[in-house]
């Protein structure tokens, strides 16, 4: 079988027979975690507009309303991503939540379909993704593509096809026509455009208008991840771990294994924030302290959190400093903080001033991308201090607690709604796999 054709087969097999309870508890609580997430951004000023693009519709949006179904995914897919603040699977750097939780909820609106089937639509989009982007662990970033976008199309396309209803040879030409469409670049480095954010929002949107020209009779190539112009050699060069990585699909699931997000911006930048806290915590080191503080960065992540330097010490734009790993450090330092607040305004002097004192090196034996690991050195008049961290907090070997995640989602829903509405809105989703529909979810958060 070709990879889709065994990519449609898995996604078949899990809407019939469902998943494990592991697997599905872990997909209940990250996607009410992406769920608030996208609410948090729906109210932050250059955000709350953007619903404005989409077509009038029945589909809900996190911003609140409703919109045409793939519309809404790639709405509801931008809010969700633009705080960097969303969920990662470590080893395949997915961000697969953004992908999957507004293509579950889209097109299980668009079938009227039962809460299961969104929440096992939800857990297919993220297996397929992440083992697309571990198929070529590192290679669509170095050619400048975000695998979120690319893997996440395909995974988008194979679960919207099985909630549709699609029979096998239309499932997989969903899956050949997603993989045409999709893209996503790491273009917005040079200059913090905020677009960065619509690339899961696109790949949501792909799945669902993918399903839907298949659905109509519209033909895909059944070859299009490993054919010569396919996915794995146009996107990352090649894709010789594809077949390892598609032999377990149904077997080893690897949702669990995703981190949660503790600070909204770029994932490689908390682990550094990590080492901080440690630092600040023994006392006596304070922004005004600081002489010096030199970061040992894995080489790989130097590009998006390092280059340009001055860049990342005087971002173009609050947005941008959610790649400025030197802002961000000093963010921590100066506020005690790192919140979504931190970024709503343009870069701030005395902010910039700290992250001026700063630089990096390259670390050895990073272990990158299977760690996100982090070391400082901070001088003061007065001493001289270290720390480091080998694997970032939210890691699967350093889980957080449910209810650390069930407060981060009450933190960021509280930002719209009353407290009465976050806890109604909590259960529905952490019970979504025994709603006979999701009229009720739809209610709670478009209204």
């Amino acid at each position: 079988m070709t990879g889709a054709e065994r990519i449609a087969e898995f996604a078949a097999r899990t809407l019939m027979e469902g998943v494990p309870q592991l697997v599905l508890d872990a997909a209940h609580l990250h996607l009410l975690d992406a769920l608030g997430v996208g609410i948090a951004s729906s109210t932050v000023v250059g955000n709350t507009d953007w619903a404005a693009a989409a077509p009038a519709g029945s589909a809900s949006l996190l911003s609140g309303g409703t919109a045409e179904p793939g519309a809404a995914a790639m709405i509801n897919g931008a809010l969700i991503h633009s705080l960097e603040y969303d969920d990662t699977h470590i080893g395949s750097v997915v961000h697969g939540s953004a992908v999957a939780a507004p293509l579950a909820l889209a097109v299980a609106q668009l079938a009227g379909a039962s809460g299961r089937d969104l929440i096992l639509a939800y857990v297919v989009a993220w297996e397929v993704a992440i083992r697309i982007g571990l198929a070529a662990p590192g290679a669509f970033q170095a050619r400048g593509f975000q695998v979120t976008s690319v893997g996440g199309a395909i995974g988008a396309a194979a679960a919207a096809a099985q909630v549709l209803g699609l029979n096998h040879e239309r499932a997989v030409s969903a899956i050949g026509i997603a993989g045409g469409q999709a893209s996503g670049t790491l273009a917005f480095l040079a200059d913090g455009a905020t677009s960065k954010a619509l690339n899961p929002g696109w790949a949501a949107r792909t799945g669902v208008e993918s399903a839907r020209l298949a659905q109509a009779g519209m033909t895909g190539p059944a070859s299009v991840l490993e054919s010569a112009f396919g996915v794995m050699n146009a996107f990352a060069g090649g894709g010789e771990g594809l077949d390892h990585q598609l032999a377990t699909l149904g077997e080893d699931w690897l949702l669990p294994q995703a981190a949660f997000k503790l600070y909204p911006c770029c994932h490689y930048i908390h682990p550094f924030l990590e080492a901080l806290e440690q630092v600040m915590a023994q006392g006596g080191v304070a922004a005004h302290d600081i002489t010096s503080l030199t970061a040992f960065v894995p080489p790989p992540v130097a590009p998006l959190v390092c280059e340009p330097w001055s860049r990342r010490q005087a971002p173009a734009s609050g947005y941008d400093g959610k790649w400025g790993l030197a802002y961000c450090m000093a963010m921590m330092l100066v506020e005690g903080r790192v919140d979504v607040a931190s970024f709503e305004s343009a870069p701030r002097e005395e902010v910039i001033a700290v992250a001026q004192r700063m630089v990096w090196k390259p670390m050895q034996a990073h272990g990158f991308p299977e760690r996100f690991a982090a070391r400082i050195e901070v001088e003061t008049p007065q001493r001289q201090v270290s720390a480091e961290v080998n694997q970032v907090r939210g890691a699967p070997d350093r889980p957080v607690e449910g209810a650390d995640i069930r407060a981060k989602f009450a933190g960021n829903a509280e930002r719209k709604f009353s407290p009465a509405r976050v806890s109604d809105l909590e259960g529905t989703v952490l019970n979504i796999h025994a709603a006979r529909d999701t009229g009720w979810l739809g209610t709670l958060l478009r209204t």
